[in-house]
């Protein structure tokens, strides 16, 4: 049981927000689907069967429900977009450090990041505007920015179609070979061990079965693979800032997929959702993702916008011009 209301949240309440209720993730915000062996599955509202994602799956699927019209998530590796692309909302990862994340229990804190998740960007804007003082919305045109388009080629062709499709509303654009993270996932394992090394030590038997062997895994990360992965984290952020010069915003997909069928083996099924998002989190750039229509089973898929750190006003504003053009179909 929490000990104080986080920083976050009493900023939202502060500026007006009332608090429904709080609702189910993934254990310890450690996974992609929302399947908690303590609280049972988030189902997806959109599709019985579906996942709802993770790890803020109860937030994005009590937005689809209508059960509330805005809601927190935190992301690490891709919570905040994960759900929100599974149940069709928006939900957008702020750049690293905006938000305050005093009063979260944390998972991998030079990875963490707390956000607003809605069923429109301009709600979301609206909660940052409260959760990051200072924090000013602007308004764009898809033609004044410059995009850079990537990785549609790794999603499920319906996917592919409708974020390609989706990119071409944005009358400049050009294709940008963006490098994917490789070789540094030991600096964000190393991070969770180090918050969980006594509470796994005392209570291991009651972490469920989709997070125990991710946390065995974290606690056996070395100093030597750490300082190594340290190193290349910092490499991938300029090899990815360099590929990225030239645009003011990257497009990709925020999923390959859309919501997968549950229940999941988590432990297989992670490295694929979080294929796209998780460089982000790497990198500490703003990122959104919105519906940008049908595909594989007529489930929504998701397109992500992204930018450098501080830009965040800038990812919402290319973001809302988008919905709207969407919206026109």
């Amino acid at each position: 049981m929490p000990s104080e209301t986080a920083v976050a949240v009493r900023r939202l309440e502060e500026a007006g927000y009332a608090n429904a209720g709080k609702t189910n993730l993934h254990e310890f915000a450690f996974g992609t689907t929302s399947e908690n062996e303590h609280f049972g599955t988030v189902p997806n509202p959109l599709r019985a069967g579906r996942l709802a994602g993770g790890s803020s799956g109860g937030s994005a699927a009590a937005l689809a429900a209508g059960l509330a019209d805005a809601a927190l998530g935190s992301d690490s590796g891709g919570s905040i977009r994960i759900p929100a692309a599974c149940c069709g909302v928006v939900g957008f990862k702020p750049s690293w450090g905006l938000v305050p994340l005093d009063g979260c229990f944390p998972l991998a804190p030079s990875y963490d990041h707390a956000g607003p998740m809605a069923r429109d960007v301009a709600t979301c804007e609206r909660m940052l505007e409260a959760l990051a003082p200072g924090f000013s919305p602007t308004r764009v045109e898809l033609e004044e920015v410059e995009v850079g388009v990537a990785w549609t080629e790794l999603a499920d062709p319906l996917v592919r179609a409708r974020v390609e499709e989706a990119a071409e509303r944005f009358p400049r654009r050009r294709q940008l070979e963006l490098p994917l993270p490789e070789g540094f996932y030991e600096t964000f394992n190393r991070e969770v061990a180090d918050v969980h090394r006594e509470l796994f030590l005392e209570h291991a038997d009651s972490y469920g079965a989709n997070v125990r062997p991710k946390i065995e895994r974290c606690l056996s990360v070395t100093d030597a693979e750490y300082e190594r992965g340290l190193e290349r984290r910092e490499r991938y952020r300029e090899r990815f800032a360099e590929a990225a010069a030239g645009v003011d915003l990257v497009l990709t997909p925020a999923l390959v997929c859309v919501a997968p069928p549950a229940p999941s083996d988590e432990l297989a099924l992670r490295e694929r959702l979080i294929l796209l998002t998780f460089p982000f989190n790497a990198l500490g750039w703003p990122a959104v993702a919105l519906p940008c229509g049908p595909a594989e089973d007529g489930l929504p898929a998701s397109v992500q916008l992204a930018a450098p750190p501080g830009r965040d006003a800038l990812v919402l504003a290319a973001a809302a011009a988008l919905e709207r053009a969407l919206s026109l179909d």
